[in-house]
């Protein structure tokens, strides 16, 4: 997979695409991440890529010019690759782990990075979606971008050492995931359930989809009437 960042602020990624499992798809193979720097794209001799909003209003507003040349030159460079371009939005879809599994599919992605009041409407010209990580405000979309890029890796074959780890965290199975015990058996006067020292395999993972289901009930009940 291939994914390509449109961001104001490149220099954001440095650490965050160094480490974890972001940095062992790279080394890997799996997956190549480029950061465009949005300012390169400006036609303006100043590298100007936002301005105030028509009709008034405050803040400023992304230009529209300078994302759909660097989408346009994103796409030449990758012209034989299937591309999907995405907007990270608070007016987007809702990312769920359904989502995810769906962009993990793709061949390249364009990930482009909002910032400031918001980004011309004209932008929805060329991108394909929206994409929201929440309803809560963040300074800019380089932080969603890394949500995205950290829950698609993980599904990419070949990455997560143990894939049935990634196929069975909370979400995946529309569900959230059930309570998890290591060495001490006991901590604190609680003692791991008997059943998972037990070594009856059944009836563990019988305990372990009974969790699962009682887990959700109690936390996210929405999750079992969606």
């Amino acid at each position: 997979m291939k994914i390509n960042i449109i961001t104001a602020f490149p220099e954001f990624f440095k650490s965050p695409l160094d480490t974890s499992i972001i940095k062992k798809g790279i080394e890997k193979g799996k997956i190549k991440i480029e950061i465009f720097n949005l300012r390169d794209f400006s036609n303006n001799k100043h590298k100007r890529i936002d301005d105030y909003p028509y009709g008034g209003g405050p803040g400023m507003v992304l230009m529209v010019e300078p994302i759909f040349n660097a989408v346009n030159e994103i796409k030449e460079k990758n012209n034989k690759l299937k591309t999907k371009v995405i907007l990270l939005s608070p007016q987007g879809e809702r990312l769920t782990q359904p989502k995810v599994r769906e962009i993990s599919k793709e061949e390249n992605l364009i990930l482009i990075c909002g910032h400031y009041k918001g980004v011309d409407e004209r932008v929805k010209k060329f991108i394909d979606e929206e994409i929201s990580i929440g309803d809560y405000i963040l300074s800019g979309g380089e932080l969603p971008v890394l949500v995205i890029i950290d829950s698609v890796v993980r599904l990419i074959p070949g990455i997560i050492g143990d894939i049935e780890s990634a196929n069975t965290d909370s979400f995946e199975t529309g569900l959230l995931d059930y309570p998890h015990y290591t060495k001490p058996r006991i901590f604190m006067e609680e003692e791991v359930p008997s059943v998972l020292l037990s070594g009856d395999h059944k009836k563990i993972e019988e305990w372990k989809e009974r969790m699962s289901h009682l887990r959700t009930t109690e936390k996210r009940n929405d999750l079992l009437e969606s």
